[in-house]
């Protein structure tokens, strides 16, 4: 990419989208179009198409996402399949009749079958049964991933799916109705240091193995994605017998206990965990295979240690009178 390029970055605000507009001005990168919810609604396709055809960007970063946890997807999720989906419908279309020359569509690592053989390579994709509590969402992911495939094949498109594994960092959101679990253990390890209680409830039995990545690292590799060349780039986009597909991940895991036991040690929480097993697990073990990146010259750089602590921080300047002013979540029927 040009420094000078027009680039789009769709969710521009949210945890993946700010980490890419901060790596993007850190490169050296100004002439970006960023909007606002209220400024465009990506939901809506007029908007969207107008949006596209005035500006013509030459690069998009498809970042927007409705996106949360076991709860939040198991409250909504008709949200969760209506919107992400629309959203991804309207942007891609858009950017074909645009002529933009490369876009990237962020994912999840929730598109691959609950019991895939570990860790996950690019080919298990739709090859089994998905993780229920949040079927809704990784079907929309998943179209998206169709739709870069179908486009790339019939118009000649360089559409590129990424699928990161669990993020956080800076930006985070940090409301215990719709957050992720790195974000959520904070926001409850906090407020129970500061209200001084002895224990905090967790969902589950604390036993799933999970992978997470720095939001920053995610978004160093999608400029890096972005930014190989022409022939490494078309042999991403172009394969009639597999989808533009790739994953983007650390390469280690962990079980939620143990993730919980780093973050009370970053927060300084001193109580006691206690899991309740009468709340959903969701997939036993979410690790990817990162080879096809890696072999390209990609590897992270920020280790679950040192991105916890950045966290906290954040969560701290940023996040904790938002988290602690949130509205309760709608009693269930």
């Amino acid at each position: 990419m040009n420094l000078d390029a027009k680039i789009y970055v769709a969710g521009h605000r949210g945890l993946v989208g700010s980490a890419i507009v901060r790596a993007l001005r850190q490169a050296g990168y100004s002439n970006l179009l960023l909007r606002t919810h209220q400024d465009l609604d990506l939901t809506q396709q007029v908007q969207v198409q107008r949006f596209f055809l005035s500006e013509r960007p030459a690069y998009v970063f498809l970042a927007a996402a409705k996106v949360g946890g076991i709860l939040a997807n198991n409250t909504y999720p008709a949200d969760f399949v209506y919107q992400n989906l629309m959203m991804e419908v309207n942007v891609i279309e858009s950017a074909r009749t645009a002529g933009v020359d490369r876009l990237l569509f962020l994912g999840s690592s929730c598109i691959y079958p609950k019991f895939a053989v570990q860790p996950m390579r690019e080919d298990a994709l739709l090859t089994g049964m998905l993780e229920p509590t949040n079927r809704p969402y990784a079907v929309a992911k998943i179209a998206g991933i169709e739709m870069c495939w179908a486009y790339n094949r019939q118009h000649a498109t360089r559409f590129l799916a990424a699928m990161p594994t669990n993020l956080y960092g800076p930006g985070d959101n940090y409301d215990l109705r719709t957050s992720h679990v790195i974000p959520a253990l904070i926001h409850k390890m906090h407020d129970a240091k500061m209200t001084g209680r002895s224990e905090v409830l967790l969902w589950g039995t604390g036993t799933p193995r999970r992978e997470f990545l720095y939001s920053d690292d995610l978004a160093l590799a999608c400029l890096f994605l972005m930014n190989v060349d022409r022939r490494a780039f078309a042999s991403l986009v172009a394969g009639e017998a597999e989808p533009p597909l790739i994953n983007i991940g650390s390469g280690q895991d962990q079980t939620i206990q143990e993730l919980a036991e780093r973050v009370a040690e970053v927060v300084g929480f001193k109580g006691r965990l206690v899991f309740d097993a009468g709340k959903p697990d969701g997939t036993p073990r979410k690790l990817l295979d990162s080879s096809k990146l890696a072999s390209l010259g990609w590897t992270p750089k920020t280790s679950l240690l040192d991105g916890l602590r950045s966290a906290y921080r954040d969560f701290l300047e940023c996040g904790a009178s938002a988290a602690f002013n949130a509205e309760p979540l709608p009693t269930q029927p």
